[in-house]
């Protein structure tokens, strides 16, 4: 599959948006510290009794609501593309004062928001976003690309893993309105050459 990820404005939001970001929860992931190094977490998984779908966009966090919440100014956005159809998307936030997960710093990207269409999923669409935004990134000055997932969502996970990113950091208690979900803080050193997915 030719995947083809242009920039795009604001504008394309709500075309953006219809690319679903629901996945199915069939196991979890648990965190243990690496042996050697406290700034760094391996991931194993165990399956659950009970598999369910998750939509954090059916929360009201999706992209209709960004611009409501923050200041779009410090954002980009993309669209990814194969035969002129929109098959996925991915949003980076970059020294945004009014984003609390940048904490003020000014060497990091975050990489806010990344979703494929279902059937395009495990074809290359997310590798090449990400790598879209790195590139967009690197070019401004930034030296890490982050991003946070939660424990029920492996998948993402294991995805980010494939892309070079590290697990650094794990907060069981992220989430009020979610206390069964942990937060998961992955980051990735821009420049640095990984294996493809």
């Amino acid at each position: 599959m030719i995947v083809q990820v242009v920039e795009e404005g604001q504008s394309a939001l709500p075309e953006y948006a219809r690319i679903p970001i629901l996945f199915e929860v069939r196991e979890l992931g648990e965190t243990v510290p690496v042996v050697g190094d406290a700034d760094r977490f391996a991931l194993t998984t165990r399956p659950i009794a009970n598999p369910y779908v998750k939509d954090y966009d059916t929360l009201g966090l999706g992209p209709s609501s960004w611009a409501s919440r923050f200041d779009l100014s410090h954002w980009a956005f993309f669209g990814a593309y194969t035969d002129g159809t929109r098959v996925g998307g991915a949003a980076v936030v970059f020294r945004a004062p009014d984003v609390e997960m940048l904490a003020g710093r000014q060497d990091v990207a975050l990489l806010w928001d990344i979703r494929v269409a279902p059937g395009a999923r495990g074809r290359g669409v997310g590798r090449a976003l990400v790598e879209a935004l790195e590139a967009w990134a690197a070019v401004r000055g930034a030296h890490w690309l982050e991003v946070e997932t939660q424990n029920v969502n492996v998948a993402a996970c294991r995805f980010y893993e494939r892309q070079g990113f590290v697990l650094r950091a794990v907060n069981p208690r992220a989430y009020p309105d979610m206390p069964n979900e942990t937060q998961l803080l992955w980051c990735k050193k821009l420049g640095v050459r990984t294996p493809s997915d």
